[in-house]
């Protein structure tokens, strides 16, 4: 099962090497996520991690850096919902109900998110949007395959329990940055320790 990391919506000092280590680490891919951010801090930081990694990124704004920086694709989302003319990476966007799973599925993109699928970690008031009766009838339909991959709550408990459903992969965000301050943290190792316990559940 894939591990995707959502990038935190801030710019941070130690972010480029965090990112850096993580790849290095086993993290397959990392969506960055900056809304409302100039693209310079974007390029930035793509600058300063390792060229050998860009094709495991996906950008969700400032989609000239596909071409730029050779990276992954693109994550379409309200703010930047269509296709750049003469794209040639990945598409993918994020789906909130399995109607809209339904729908998305038959757009021919490369992956889907679906969330929330357990309580948001990061924002505690996002409940599990979907029972696990759901899911299985969701995983016996198709609708859930290896192209769906699940936001939304994931840690070391819920991970196994992504795998079992079927999903191909599961997006980390607040289970992980929560264990590094951005705005005054220095030593990530303890980001790097949980990783690799995450990756261990992931199988």
């Amino acid at each position: 099962m894939k591990l995707i990391l959502l990038s935190t919506p801030e710019f941070f000092v130690e972010e480029d090497k965090i990112i850096t280590t993580l790849f290095e680490e086993g993290l397959d891919l990392v969506h960055l996520r900056k809304f409302d951010s100039e693209p310079i801090y974007s390029e930035r930081l793509l600058t300063l991690i390792p060229e050998q990694w860009h094709k495991r990124i996906v950008v969700h704004e400032h989609f000239y850096l596909v071409k730029e920086f050779g990276l992954r694709g693109i994550h379409l989302n309200p703010d930047n919902p269509e296709i750049p003319k003469g794209h040639e990476g990945t598409v993918s966007c994020s789906c909130h109900s399995l109607e809209e799973l339904r729908r998305e599925r038959q757009t021919g993109k490369d992956y889907l998110f679906l969330s929330p699928v357990f309580n948001s970690i990061s924002k505690p008031e996002r409940h599990a949007a979907y029972t696990a009766a759901e899911l299985h009838d969701a995983v016996r339909s198709g609708l859930i395959d290896r192209k769906v991959m699940a936001a939304g709550g994931v840690n070391a408990q819920t991970l196994p329990q992504l795998s079992d459903w079927g999903f191909g992969g599961a997006v980390l965000l607040g289970d992980l940055w929560t264990r590094f301050n951005i705005h005054t943290g220095l030593d990530y190792k303890e980001v790097i320790a949980h990783f690799r316990k995450l990756r261990k559940a992931a199988g």
